[in-house]
C-alpha cells in the first residue's frame, strides 16, 4: 500500500518532472494572494503532457466569503479562490491533472 502524497509534495514532484533545463525558465507555477481576499495559482501547461487538454470551468459560489474558480485558459490552468481555498485551487488542479496524464509505475525508493 502507498502512502499518499500531500497536495504540496504532489505539486512539488510534478513541477520537478517537468523542469528539463528549458521549461522552468519560461514557464513554472504561480501563487500569489488577492486583494479580494483571497488566493490565485496558475499553471503554465505548454510543454507538459496537459498542453492543450481542456478543463472547462468549475465555480462554486455558496457567498462572497466562500467561493473557487478553476479552469484551464490559454494553456494555463487558473484557480481562484477565498482565503480557506488554496488546498481546494491545488486539489482540483490534481484530480484534472490526474486524470489526464498516464500514471508512472511507482519508482524505487518510494514509499509503498
Amino acid at each position: 500500500m502507498s502512502v499518499p502524497l500531500s497536495l504540496i509534495e504532489w505539486l512539488q514532484n510534478w513541477y520537478k518532472e517537468q523542469c528539463n533545463g528549458e521549461w522552468e525558465h519560461v514557464r513554472g507555477v504561480t501563487i500569489e494572494t488577492l486583494g479580494t481576499p483571497g488566493w490565485q495559482v496558475r499553471v503554465d501547461l505548454e510543454g507538459t503532457q496537459l498542453e492543450g487538454v481542456p478543463m472547462p470551468l468549475a465555480r462554486r459560489e455558496r457567498s462572497a466569503q466562500d467561493w473557487i474558480e478553476c479552469c484551464v485558459e490559454h494553456n494555463q490552468f487558473r484557480g481562484e479562490g477565498d482565503p480557506l481555498k488554496l488546498a481546494a485551487i491545488v486539489h482540483h488542479f490534481r484530480q484534472w491533472a490526474l486524470k489526464n496524464i498516464p500514471e508512472k509505475p511507482a519508482r524505487e525508493g518510494q514509499v509503498e
